[in-house]
C-alpha cells in the first residue's frame, strides 16, 4: 500500500495533478491524502480581529475547503470507479511546509505529488513557487506535474547526475518503482564540466547496471554555463517523458545552474519531474 500526500488548491493545475497521479497508480493500492492549506492573511484584515467575527469567518473558509475536498473526491470515485484507491481529505490552518510535513510525518507518506505551473521573475504564481518550496524543503520525494500535463506511458525516464557522490537502493527507490510499474526504459545521463571529476561515475554505472535492467548511459560534458538548454534538449531529441534526479544542498543541482536548479526545473520543464532524497 503506497501512502501519497496531494496539496491542492483547487485550481485547474492541481486538478490536474490529482487526475495525473490516479492514473498512474491505478493498478496500484493507495491511499491518497488530498490536503488543502488556509493562511490566516487569506482572510483576516486589520478590521476583522474581534474573536467572534475571525472565529466565524475561520469557520465558514474551512467549512467551504472541506465541502470542495469532498465534492472532488466523490468526482474521482466515480469517474475512475477504482477500488485500490481510499481517499482521505483535511483542511490545515498553518504555514504550507509546515502542514505538509506534519501530514507527512503522521501518515507515513511515501511520495507527494503536486503540480507547477511556468513562470518568470516576480510573477511566479503561488501554487509553482509552493511547489519549488516543498520540493527544496520536505523530507520526502516530489513528483511536479507540469501545466496541462496530461499522463502518458512513462516509456523513457531519464536520471541525472554528476557522479560526484554514491547511490543507495532507498535513495531511488521510487524511481525503481515507476519504472518497474510502467516497464520504462532508464536513461541515466551523466553529467560533467570543467569544474567537476566524476569520481563515480564507474561506481555508478555498476550501480544503475545492476539494480535496473539494461539502463542506456548517456554521458554529456558542459562547456556552457547553460546547463538547462543542454539538459532540455537531450530530454526533446530522446523523447524523455520523465526527468528524475537527487535533491542536495550544495550540489552540482545548485552549481550548475544559472539559477538554482530545482526552482529552473520546476518552473521550466514541461514533463513529469521527480526530486528524491538521499535523507
Amino acid at each position: 500500500m503506497k501512502t501519497i500526500l496531494l496539496p491542492t488548491d483547487f485550481s485547474k493545475n492541481s486538478m490536474n495533478s490529482i487526475h495525473f497521479a490516479l492514473t498512474l497508480f491505478k493498478d496500484v493500492k493507495c491511499d491518497f491524502y488530498l490536503l488543502n492549506v488556509q493562511k490566516a492573511s487569506s482572510f483576516i484584515s486589520d478590521d476583522m480581529m474581534v474573536v467572534g467575527s475571525s472565529t466565524t469567518i475561520y469557520n465558514t473558509i474551512i467549512n467551504a475547503a472541506k465541502k470542495s475536498l469532498t465534492n472532488i473526491i466523490s468526482k474521482v470515485k466515480e469517474r475512475y470507479n477504482n477500488d485500490k484507491h481510499r481517499f482521505h481529505f483535511m483542511v490545515d490552518y498553518d504555514n504550507f511546509i509546515d502542514a505538509i510535513d506534519q501530514v507527512v510525518e503522521k501518515n507515513q507518506v511515501d511520495l507527494i505529488i503536486m503540480g507547477t505551473k511556468g513562470a518568470s521573475g516576480l510573477q511566479k504564481v503561488i501554487f509553482g513557487s509552493n511547489t519549488v518550496r516543498v520540493i527544496q524543503r520536505c523530507k520526502v520525494s516530489v513528483l511536479a506535474i507540469p501545466d496541462n500535463c496530461a499522463f502518458s506511458n512513462l516509456n523513457k525516464v531519464t536520471f541525472i547526475t554528476n557522479n560526484t557522490a554514491s547511490f543507495k537502493t532507498t535513495h531511488l527507490k521510487p524511481l525503481a518503482d515507476l519504472v518497474v510499474l510502467n516497464d520504462s526504459k532508464l536513461h541515466v545521463l551523466h553529467i560533467a564540466d570543467e569544474h567537476h571529476l566524476v569520481q563515480k561515475q564507474s561506481e555508478n554505472v555498476d550501480f544503475f547496471s545492476s539494480n535496473f535492467v539494461n539502463p542506456i548511459h548517456d554521458y554529456i560534458d558542459i562547456k556552457t554555463k547553460d546547463t538547462y538548454d543542454v539538459v532540455h534538449k537531450y530530454i526533446v531529441r530522446n523523447h524523455i517523458d520523465m526527468l528524475c534526479m537527487i535533491g542536495e544542498k550544495h550540489s552540482f543541482l545548485e552549481r550548475l545552474f544559472n539559477r538554482h536548479l530545482v526552482e529552473t526545473f520546476a518552473f521550466s520543464i514541461d514533463i513529469p519531474f521527480l526530486v528524491m532524497k538521499n535523507n
